[in-house]
């Protein structure tokens, strides 16, 4: 099929282009720092929490999700599609903006230590290793949900149709066609989940308590920001990404086996589970869910309504700024991702990711700074990162169903003589219509709250909207600050539901 020649070029022109765009800024760090730095027992001590609490986080994520993913494959409801779309507002929240909803929530005075007091029952801190994994499970547990999610509704309906008609028990369908479905999914997001975890800075910097909770990131910022030891930062930077490398290759070994093949594109129904214990349980899965991941949202839009009056012109510019990066950066991601939807695309887009935020946006400072002003490049230099560290997500959304229409449909269309536009036009993008609505709104509102190489090279007539929030709070107008953070989760979360939106196709999830 002439569209193969052309699919592998692209992947290797977009592979290059990212390696390129990762390894770059790191080699540039070195060059400056004039070698490798040296690690102290601080470092080796941030190195072992970071794997510790990277595990658990993934670890309780993914283990939690299956139950919620499950119970909203196999239950309709009014509002379930609004559900899905609100479970899924954490992980597209700004850090800093999440992290103040829970403390709203688990901290010293917040809602749960307020009602174990009114019982009598000793209060809990949220600070600490399990503060960390706390805020972790709240951050990815809808990330971890949507994944699986999305491989439950990719098994044909016909299968769930046959399984029916052959009178298999529950348990015997789970076998059947969920636990292959399950170890192809489950572990690339526990690697992806990982990996967010070992890069892990403002939750870590607000919720770890002490130096014994200190990640591999805040070891980076430390030796960029105030010991200005450019070698030691990239030495750990190339820790964190071989830690990284090693976790998506891991993934990628164990979730392998092949998807459930073509069927009718039918909505699918379940008739397994339907009265009874499994009904009561997918009702409390789903509850539970919704408590623990929306009280916290909830804190911050009470917090944030009054200080919609106050905000100023600058805040909507940086509104602005922040909706025009997140737009580039979306279709640049998509870009890439589409020629890498494979197994080593998947492991590559990796890279971005694990290499850490604050080297790659110091790399980049140095690679500009003799050719132009830095400060005049912020936007076009914050889109580029953006689209960089969202493209493990969208592979991760993509590959899948990517690889099963190539499985299924490849040979019909090298029997048609399809040309490689008619392959992406006919074939490729209708059968990815979800999941790339899916990674398109996951991308923009990533984008929209982002907080990294922007707070580096930004001046004061280039600010997003996440660095007016830090700029408010810095001069202490707090009220203004909670309504900027409030239009931010506003604008992240409508992003994100107009591009998943659109990607539905005749299924409400």
């Amino acid at each position: 099929m002439a569209s193969r020649p052309v699919a592998v070029s692209a992947a290797i022109a977009a592979a290059g282009l990212i390696l390129a765009l990762v390894l770059g800024p790191v080699v540039a760090v070195l060059t400056r720092a004039g070698g490798w730095g040296t690690l102290g027992p601080g470092d080796w001590q941030a190195l072992r929490f970071t794997l510790l609490q990277s595990l658990l986080s993934a670890f309780f994520s993914v283990v939690l999700a299956i139950p919620v993913a499950r119970a909203l494959a196999r239950r309709r409801f009014v509002g379930r599609g609004l559900l899905i779309s609100l479970l899924g507002a954490p992980f597209i929240l700004p850090t800093i903006v999440a992290v103040l909803g829970l403390i709203a929530v688990f901290g010293q005075n917040g809602l749960v230590n307020e009602a174990l007091r009114a019982l009598g029952l000793p209060g809990f801190s949220i600070y600490g290793l399990h503060g960390v994994v706390l805020a972790h499970v709240f951050f990815n547990l809808p990330l971890a949900t949507r994944l699986l999610l999305q491989g439950w509704l990719a098994i044909p309906a016909e299968r769930f149709r046959l399984a029916a008609s052959l009178g298999l028990s529950p348990r015997a369908m789970f076998r059947t066609l969920e636990a292959p479905m399950l170890l192809r999914i489950a572990p690339g997001a526990f690697a992806v989940i990982f990996v967010i975890c070992l890069s892990s800075f403002a939750v870590a910097l607000t919720l770890g308590g002490g130096p014994r909770a200190t990640t591999v990131e805040l070891a980076i910022y430390q030796a960029v920001r105030f010991d200005f030891d450019l070698g030691r930062a990239a030495l750990l930077s190339v820790i964190q990404l071989c830690l990284a490398l090693a976790a998506g290759l891991v993934a990628l070994r164990l979730g392998t086996g092949g998807g459930f093949g073509a069927g009718l594109d039918r909505m699918v129904t379940r008739w397994d589970g339907r009265v009874g214990l499994p009904r009561i349980m997918d009702a409390a899965w789903i509850a539970l869910a919704a408590l623990f991941l929306l009280t916290p949202l909830g804190m911050v839009v009470a917090r944030g309504l009054p200080g919609l009056a106050q905000l100023g012109a600058g805040s909507w510019e940086a509104a602005w700024n922040s909706l025009t990066v997140a737009l580039a950066s979306t279709l640049l991601c998509l870009a890439w991702a589409l020629p890498l939807s494979t197994r080593w695309g998947e492991w590559v887009g990796l890279v971005g990711l694990a290499v850490s935020p604050l080297v790659l946006g110091t790399g980049l400072f140095l690679i500009v700074r003799p050719f132009a002003n830095p400060l005049s490049l912020a936007l076009p230099v914050t889109t580029l990162v953006n689209a960089l560290v969202a493209l493990p997500f969208a592979l991760r959304i993509l590959r899948p169903e990517a690889e099963a229409v190539r499985a299924d449909y490849a040979r019909l269309a090298m029997a048609l003589g399809l040309t490689p536009l008619a392959w992406l036009r006919l074939v490729l993008l209708p059968r990815l219509r979800r999941p790339l609505g899916f990674a398109a709104g996951l991308t923009a509102a990533l984008s929209i709250g982002d907080l990294g190489v922007i707070a580096l090279f930004a001046d004061p007539e280039r600010a997003t909207l996440p660095l007016q929030v830090y700029r408010l709070m810095g001069s202490y107008q707090m009220e203004a600050a909670a309504g900027a953070a409030l239009l931010l989760l506003i604008f992240s979360f409508g992003a994100f539901w107009l591009c998943d939106r659109g990607g539905r196709a005749n299924v409400d999830a």
